[in-house]
C-alpha cells in the first residue's frame, strides 16, 4: 500500500495532460490545389528540415485529407517555420 504523504499532493493525470498540452501547438499545412506534389515535398524538406519520405507522406495527407500536422511545439518555435512555408506560397497555420 502506497504511503499517503506521497500520493495526496500528486496531480490528477488529466491535470498533467492539460499542463503539457497548454503550450503545445501544431504547425498545420493546408491543401491549396495550386502547387505540385514535388514543390510541396521540396518545400517541406527545405523549410521544415524533413526527411524526403516524411515530406512525401505529409504531402499525400494534405492532398487527401486537406491538411497535415507538420511540426509540434510552442508558438515561438513554430512561427519561423510557418513564415517560411508562407514565403514559399504554401498555406500554413499554427493551431
Amino acid at each position: 500500500m502506497a504511503d499517503k504523504k506521497y500520493t495526496e499532493n500528486k496531480p490528477e493525470l488529466s491535470e498533467v495532460a492539460e499542463e503539457e498540452l497548454k503550450d503545445k501547438r501544431y504547425l498545420v499545412l493546408h491543401n491549396d490545389e495550386v502547387h505540385s506534389f514535388d514543390y510541396v515535398i521540396e518545400t517541406l524538406i527545405d523549410v521544415c528540415e524533413m526527411e524526403a519520405m516524411q515530406a512525401e507522406q505529409c504531402t499525400y495527407l494534405v492532398h487527401y485529407k486537406g491538411k497535415c500536422d507538420v511540426k509540434k511545439g510552442d508558438y515561438n518555435y513554430l512561427n519561423p517555420y510557418r513564415k517560411g512555408l508562407i514565403e514559399k506560397g504554401l498555406e500554413a497555420t499554427i493551431d
